[in-house]
C-alpha cells in the first residue's frame, strides 16, 4: 500500500506504508491470531445483532439468553406479546425499541420465507445478500456485515466504532469518510479470505491498544508506521 491512499469515495488520505496484510500479520502475532469461528444460526444472529445495538457484549448476551430461556424458539418470540418481549430483554437496554423491532423482523421473515431459515443468503451474491438484510427494519450496513460474516462466513466487512476509529488513525480511510462508506472501502481493500481477519485485527486493536480517549501508542506494534502516532 502506498503512503497516499485514495478511497473509493474519492477522498484522499495520508496513510501509512502498512498494507492490510501487514496489519493482519503484525496484529495476529500480537494478539494470537484471528481464527474464524461460526457463532450461531443466522436468524439467531439477526436477533442477537439487534440486541447488541448501543449496549455492551455482556448486556446483549444476557438479554439473548433470557429471551431463549423464556421462549425456547424464535418462532415463539414472533408470536409473543411485545411488552413481554421488552420485559425479557430489558437488561440489554432500549427494550422498548428493540422488542417491536425483533418481533417485526421475525414476522417479516416468516411471511417472506415461510420459515426462519435464512441460510439461503449464503448462496446469493454478496451485494444481494446485503440488500436483502438491509430491507429489514433496524439492519444497517454494520449489522448486515456481522450477520453475513460471522454466521454465514461471507466476506462482508462489519465496521463498528473500533474498526472505524483505527482505520482513520492508520490512514486507511480519509478523515471525511463516513462510517457507511467505510464498509465498502475497507471491504474492497482485501481479498475475500482476508475480510474476517482484517475486521478482527482492527476491532481487537481498537479495544486493547488504540483506544478512543487515550491510545497506548507506546505499546502499539503499528506505531512505527502510523500517521497518527504523534
Amino acid at each position: 500500500m502506498s503512503s497516499n491512499i485514495k478511497s473509493t469515495s474519492g477522498l484522499e488520505c495520508s496513510g501509512s506504508n502498512l498494507s492490510p496484510t501487514d496489519i493482519i500479520d503484525i496484529l495476529g502475532t500480537e494478539y494470537g491470531g484471528f481464527e474464524h469461528a461460526r457463532r450461531i444460526d443466522p436468524i439467531e444472529e439477526v436477533v442477537y445483532t439487534i440486541l447488541s445495538q448501543h449496549t455492551s457484549d455482556h448486556n446483549s448476551t444476557n438479554a439473548f439468553e433470557k429471551l431463549m430461556r423464556r421462549y425456547g424458539t424464535l418462532k415463539a418470540v414472533a408470536r409473543a406479546d411485545v411488552s413481554e418481549i421488552a420485559e425479557t430483554i430489558s437488561s440489554g437496554g432500549l427494550a422498548r425499541i428493540k422488542a417491536p423491532r425483533i418481533k417485526t423482523i421475525l414476522n417479516l421473515i416468516l411471511k417472506k420465507c415461510g420459515s426462519l431459515d435464512i441460510s439461503f443468503l449464503s448462496k446469493l451474491p454478496l451485494h444481494e445478500a446485503k440488500a436483502w438484510l438491509r430491507d429489514l427494519p433496524g439492519i444497517g450496513p454494520k449489522s448486515a456485515g456481522v450477520i453475513l460474516c460471522f454466521s454465514l462466513g461471507m466476506p462482508a466487512m462489519a465496521v463498528d466504532t473500533h474498526v472505524y476509529r483505527v482505520s482513520k488513525r492508520l490512514g486507511l480511510i480519509g478523515p471525511r469518510v463516513n462510517v457507511e462508506d467505510a464498509h465498502e472501502i475497507l471491504e474492497n481493500m482485501v481479498s475475500p479470505d482476508q475480510v474476517y481477519p482484517f475486521h478482527a485485527a482492527l476491532i481487537t486493536h481498537g479495544r486493547r491498544t488504540c483506544k478512543a480517549r487515550i491510545p497506548n501508542c507506546a505499546q502499539c506494534k503499528l506505531a512505527y508506521n502510523c500517521p497518527s502516532r504523534k
